[in-house]
């Protein structure tokens, strides 16, 4: 049975961030708010936690993952951007995008798309996945927490609990974030390119 903690959404408590980062360290999937909806994410190098995501969520492998980073720090490690792509992914984070990228070769290979060997990144503004991430110190391996027959995310917090107790590690509780998934920004063609409309304005990316 999962753990369940409540963390405060503006002022996160050190101590249980520091237990919810132990549970992600010793393998655990890990439900947590973001700025947009929950997420569900683990480790960046575990295997079989990536496995239980995937079971849970029921997806396959073309799947796009997300690294959840604190900043743009980690951009040059995980993916390959031009000057112009960074300009505007600086002008845009932290907020409710996830941007597609070509990947680098430290993203294990299983988290990329096999074909086109993209990942998703994303620079949340919460101040709880802010603490989790500065505690990690390494991006959390992410999915939206859409579960399988969904069209939405789920944004109840006892909703999540109820269904998913039995199945992750821990349910952090961090109130209501909202019930839109990002918008998602593909850059890995010759223009940027918007893939899925959710809580983040689509229009800079969209040419007329």
């Amino acid at each position: 049975m999962s753990q369940f903690f409540q963390i405060h959404p503006v002022t996160p408590q050190p101590r249980l961030i520091k237990q919810a980062v132990d549970i992600l360290r010793r393998g655990g999937v890990v439900v947590y708010p973001t700025d947009s909806a929950y997420a569900i994410g683990c480790q960046l190098e575990d295997k079989k936690a990536a496995e239980r995501i995937k079971w849970i969520r029921e997806l396959d492998d073309k799947h796009n993952f997300t690294l959840v980073c604190r900043d743009l720090s980690d951009i040059g490690t995980y993916a390959k951007v031009d000057n112009t792509q960074y300009r505007l992914l600086k002008n845009f984070t932290p907020g409710p995008y996830t941007f597609i990228l070509h990947a680098t070769n430290e993203v294990p290979r299983r988290l990329l798309h096999p074909k086109r060997r993209t990942i998703g990144l994303r620079v949340p503004e919460n101040p709880i996945v802010d603490a989790l991430l500065a505690e990690l110190g390494e991006p959390i391996m992410s999915s939206t927490l859409i579960m399988p027959d969904d069209e939405d995310p789920m944004v109840e917090p006892e909703d999540i609990r109820e269904r998913l107790e039995h199945h992750v590690d821990l349910i952090i509780d961090g109130g209501n974030c909202g019930l839109e998934a990002t918008t998602v920004v593909n850059f890995c063609g010759d223009v940027p390119e918007v893939t899925r409309v959710g809580k983040g304005d689509p229009g800079p990316f969209q040419l007329e």
